[in-house]
């Protein structure tokens, strides 16, 4: 079903006046985001989600609404794994609490523009070229595989070639100068250490989006639908990551499952591409995917209950752009 010019001029000013009043309102002085607080942003956003999907039952029908919902929750679920490398980054760089929201802030407008932009390249190439599904399909499953395989590893941030292309490139200050990117001194410009964190933010949410958009793509090809539940999902992702960065340690399984639901989304489109479009239901992918993202979280919670926290833990799995660091085992072998 086609939206009207005027559906989406509507909905892209009420997102901005959302980010507006956080920005403006909630969040003007910077300052620590505390989780009772965060909590609460995550849940409105979620319900405001949830009654957006339920507007698209009541003025589009059934299916828009089922395709909304599936979609949402394919891109929440994955949006966690944005928060496992966030947290990781934040802590490699040291990153004082009181500026995080910030970078987090100036990382989701970023986020939402190529969003945009793969989003509507990637329903047209489908609709040009109907193989696409294939390809697309074929990229989910590979992706999938290969975070599945890396999700016990720890990544090298050091050696992450776009912070050693940004560094390379920039004169940097060695401290951070308050919520400042970029600093004068002695009459040249300088980036901060917050700017290295912000760049690597957005290329994470970049290669994310490669992933997870034709994940939603697998779910509906109608742009509106593919455009609103990205936002949704990335709009509430910061409010999530203040909320859960404490306690993402105890999520021992999300990875594998987060892995899964790409492998699963993937055959999805392959399958319907060669036997019809509905042959695997998108209510199949739902049941699927909450089993999957609920059933992980429930298991990683009984596994880790009781234990200590180690606050020094950081997360395992794939950082876009780095390598896998080297143990000293593997050294060991490979010499």
């Amino acid at each position: 079903m086609e939206s009207s010019i005027w559906l989406w001029v509507g909905f892209n000013l009420f997102v901005i006046a959302l980010l507006a009043f956080d920005l403006g309102v909630l969040h003007r002085k910077e300052r620590e985001i505390k989780v009772g607080e965060a909590l609460w942003l995550s849940l409105f956003y979620v319900v405001l989600a949830l009654l957006f999907g339920a507007g698209l039952f009541w003025l589009r029908g059934t299916q828009d609404g089922i395709d909304f919902l599936t979609g949402y929750l394919i891109e929440k679920s994955l949006s966690v794994d944005n928060i496992f490398v966030i947290v990781l980054i934040f802590t490699y760089f040291s990153v004082p609490a009181q500026y995080q929201h910030r970078v987090l802030f100036w990382g989701i407008l970023g986020a939402l523009f190529m969003r945009g932009v793969l989003i509507f390249a990637g329903v047209q190439l489908i609709h040009q070229f109907a193989w696409m599904a294939l390809l697309f399909g074929a990229f989910l499953i590979v992706t999938g595989i290969k975070m599945l395989i890396v999700a016990d590893q720890k990544p090298d941030l050091e050696n992450n070639i776009v912070l050693k292309a940004v560094r390379r490139r920039f004169r940097l200050t060695e401290t951070f100068h308050g919520k400042r990117f970029f600093v004068r001194q002695n009459g040249l410009l300088y980036a901060t250490p917050l700017f290295l964190v912000l760049v690597m933010i957005e290329f994470t949410d970049l290669v994310f989006a490669v992933d997870s958009i034709p994940a939603i793509i697998a779910i509906t090809t109608d742009p509106f639908i593919v455009y609103t539940s990205n936002v949704f999902a990335i709009l509430g992702l910061r409010a999530l990551y203040f909320a859960l960065a404490g306690i993402v340690p105890r999520f021992v399984y999300l990875k594998y499952a987060l892995s899964l639901v790409l492998v699963v989304i993937g055959f999805k489109m392959i399958a319907n591409y060669f036997y019809g479009g509905k042959f695997v239901p998108t209510e199949l992918a739902l049941l699927i995917t909450v089993v999957l993202i609920g059933g992980s979280i429930i298991l990683s919670l009984i596994r880790t209950r009781g234990m200590a926290p180690e606050p020094q833990t950081l997360p395992t799995g794939w950082v876009p752009g780095s390598p896998v660091k080297e143990t000293a085992d593997r050294r060991d072998g490979a010499e």
